[in-house]
């Protein structure tokens, strides 16, 4: 094999590594009946995670369809973003609980 082709095939390799998704945490807390932080920017394949810290139940609903993740009481719940696109989202018990996630490619 000549060195050309030793060096593409290396690059060729290190650029197929795929990048590693982020994890990004929306806290509620008891006192405070909202999301924490309200606005949040993400990527396409990173997970959105929601901690209640609350003693009531909660949703975090996607105005737009994407997602509806109930949330228990002192429980977590997830998402994963597919699509590029600013997504804004509440809960369907409190609705004046609201946040967006602004997800880039």
């Amino acid at each position: 094999m000549t060195p050309a082709r030793t060096g593409f095939l290396l690059l060729s390799c290190l650029l197929s590594v795929p990048a590693h998704a982020a994890t990004v945490q929306i806290a509620i807390d008891k006192l405070t009946m909202a999301f924490t932080p309200a606005e949040v920017s993400a990527k396409v394949g990173d997970t959105v995670q929601w901690v209640s810290k609350d003693i009531l139940a909660h949703t975090a609903t996607a105005k737009n369809g994407d997602w509806d993740v109930m949330l228990g009481a002192g429980k977590s719940g997830q998402v994963v973003l597919k699509k590029a696109g600013d997504v804004d989202y509440y809960c369907k018990f409190h609705p004046n609980m609201k946040g967006s996630i602004k997800v880039s490619p």
